[in-house]
């Protein structure tokens, strides 16, 4: 399929709209009243810290709403406003954050259901008004509803829609590209719909298997089995490991992305020799800037003196996922947790260990003084932030 011109086609349809309807004005104060923070905003303006009797807190200096979540929470909240009467669909959930699509609910916004990974689309008709999300939505997914005659609304984030022209760039020019992210992520479900030829990655662990297939080192058999359910059909890694791409998830961890991304230059490099390199190696900075804000800010709050570590966000947040995963390679007591009341008044806490269920653990604030950092994944509200603050004072007022 020409994705590049399906695209063009899509977005001269009037039935097609990723600028809003200029409504900002009137819907800024329910996004105010449902997201924002003054308390959040006196910290900032504090040096992001708050001293409370025994409790001193410690933000992070980039947390919470980037600006592609704000633009899609926006347009969403004036699609309601633009289509008071019509029913209205997303197509996954609006961002990764529970207390936002809960919002949404209650305006009367329908969610696609999915069994199995598959999502339903029985129930969309003609004349529906249907959002993408933030992560974007498969091209087959786009297409299907442009023939159904629905109206579109498509807030993906500009990062995430660089990343589908990059890997447009890729099958252009007959390169396979090689995604770094979670394979049943909605964001690199998307992105691999509009690639040629690709491979998905999780980690450096398996990029590392794929280099070491490309010199030479592996059976076949076992790589397929590895990676069957992480590449485009008809895959043959004799044939398509030739001559690669590398993009990403846009909310994976920028270092292990850019180290991906060396290993397989290296890699190409040791194969084919410097003269050919450019045209077996292709590397474009797909990195969103918001992301490596975030990252960046966790590794500057984990060199401060911290008791614990609270990270807000959707337990099926990628970007939130990532920042745990900076504690925990500092070796600091961190809790991930999804809303406020995961915090009892108890002194108890249920939060989700890095590949883990939830846990409940008891007694998690110490007597005396403590510090807390925190920080929140982009799709985590203010607001949100401040009511877990809240319950920490609440738990530290003797």
């Amino acid at each position: 399929m020409d994705t590049q011109a399906f695209k063009r086609s899509l977005h001269h349809s009037e039935r097609y709209n990723r600028r809003g309807f200029g409504r900002a004005n009137e819907v800024a104060s329910n996004l105010e009243k449902a997201y924002q923070s003054s308390l959040i905003g006196s910290i900032r303006d504090n040096g992001y810290v708050l001293q409370h009797g025994r409790l001193q807190v410690k933000l992070a200096e980039a947390f919470g709403f980037c600006w592609g979540v704000e633009r899609a929470v926006a347009m969403a909240y004036e699609t309601r406003r633009h289509y008071p009467s019509e029913r209205i669909w997303i197509t996954n959930e609006i961002i990764h954050n529970p207390s936002v699509n809960e919002h949404l609910r209650e305006m009367d916004v329908l969610f696609i259901q999915a069994e199995g990974g598959v999502k339903d689309f029985s129930c969309v008709s003609d004349g529906d008004v249907v959002i993408l999300p933030a992560f974007g939505a498969t091209v087959q997914e786009m297409e299907l509803l442009h023939e159904r005659g629905c109206h579109i609304i498509d807030t993906t984030c500009p990062w995430v829609s660089k990343v589908w022209h990059t890997v447009e760039k890729h099958k252009k020019q007959e390169f396979t590209s090689i995604i770094h992210g979670k394979v049943k992520h909605e964001e690199t479900l998307a992105t691999s719909s509009f690639a040629g030829t690709y491979l998905v990655v999780l980690d450096l662990e398996e990029a590392q298997l794929v280099a070491d297939y490309i010199l030479g080192q592996g059976d076949r058999a076992g790589f397929m089995k590895r990676f069957a359910k992480a590449c485009s059909a008809n895959f043959d890694p004799d044939q398509d490991l030739q001559r690669l791409g590398v993009a990403n998830q846009t909310t994976m961890l920028k270092s292990e992305t850019e180290e991906i991304g060396r290993l397989f230059e290296r890699t190409m490099l040791r194969k084919y020799g410097p003269i050919e390199l450019n045209k077996h190696f292709l590397s474009f900075n797909t990195i969103c800037d918001a992301t490596e804000e975030r990252q960046q800010a966790m590794f500057s709050l984990v060199d401060e003196p911290l008791d614990l570590l609270v990270v807000i966000g959707g337990f099926n947040s990628s970007n939130t996922t990532h920042l745990q995963e900076i504690a925990i390679s500092r070796g600091i007591r961190s809790f991930h947790i999804d809303t406020p009341e995961r915090i009892g008044d108890n002194n108890s806490i249920q939060h989700k260990p890095l590949g883990e269920d939830l846990f409940i653990e008891s007694n998690f604030l110490p007597t005396g003084s403590v510090s807390v950092g925190i920080t929140s994944g982009a799709s985590t509200p203010d607001r949100v932030v401040e009511h877990v603050i809240q319950k920490l004072i609440d738990l530290t007022s003797d």
